[in-house]
């Protein structure tokens, strides 16, 4: 994926839209190798609106009836801008084998933990009834389980004996946004290799 001009990028998002405002931020940056062709959500929420305001192309694909065909409806909105990587930036929806068979091994996806521990939407909740002291987030190519691919990058956290669930997690999310940006420009200018279950960006 290696290229000289921009790769075009579209981003998931279901939430608030932190880590897509980071990359939206980034991509403003004219010597940033990425730009952003659209972000797509699930429902109507604060990332699909921080997009509009900005001018960048949104849609929303509600998850509604059959979940196949919901999984072509999200595979073909999000083929209409030809992207080189998909960034799932907060997407809380699993994506299907539709979606994967067209966009697999160039669909990454931030997640709020240290993979392989803590997967699923709930991590941060998780770490902290662990009792771990470390915890942090994960950039990982997505795959067909529940936050299972191969790992690309890795970033700490320390959890503090006084942290709950919202001041953990938006710690991780300070270091996540850094993280993604990161990432997705080493990914535009280097590639991805991938070896059965490991990942590395040369």
């Amino acid at each position: 994926m290696p290229s000289a001009t921009p790769v075009t990028v579209v981003i998931l998002a279901s939430g608030a839209g932190s880590l897509a405002s980071a990359l939206l931020d980034a991509a403003e940056d004219d010597e940033y190798p990425a730009d952003v062709a659209a972000v797509i959500c699930d429902r109507d929420c604060p990332a699909e609106q921080s997009a509009r305001r900005r001018g960048t192309p949104t849609a929303v694909v509600a998850l509604e009836g059959d979940r196949t065909e919901w999984d072509r409806r999200l595979t073909d909105t999000v083929a209409g801008y030809a992207p080189d990587l998909v960034v799932s930036a907060g997407f809380m929806k699993i994506l299907g084998t539709h979606f994967l068979e067209r966009f697999g091994g160039r669909t990454i996806n931030a997640h709020p933990a240290l993979l392989p521990s803590f997967p699923g939407a709930h991590a941060v909740a998780a770490a902290l009834e662990h009792g771990v002291k470390v915890t942090g987030s994960t950039i990982h190519l997505v795959d067909g389980g529940v936050d299972t691919g191969p790992i690309l990058a890795q970033a700490p956290v320390a959890i503090s004996p006084g942290d709950d669930e919202i001041t953990l997690h938006e710690r991780i999310k300070m270091v996540e946004r850094v993280l993604l940006v990161a990432v997705v420009r080493s990914i535009a200018t280097k590639g991805v290799v991938i070896e059965g279950r490991k990942a590395h960006i040369p």
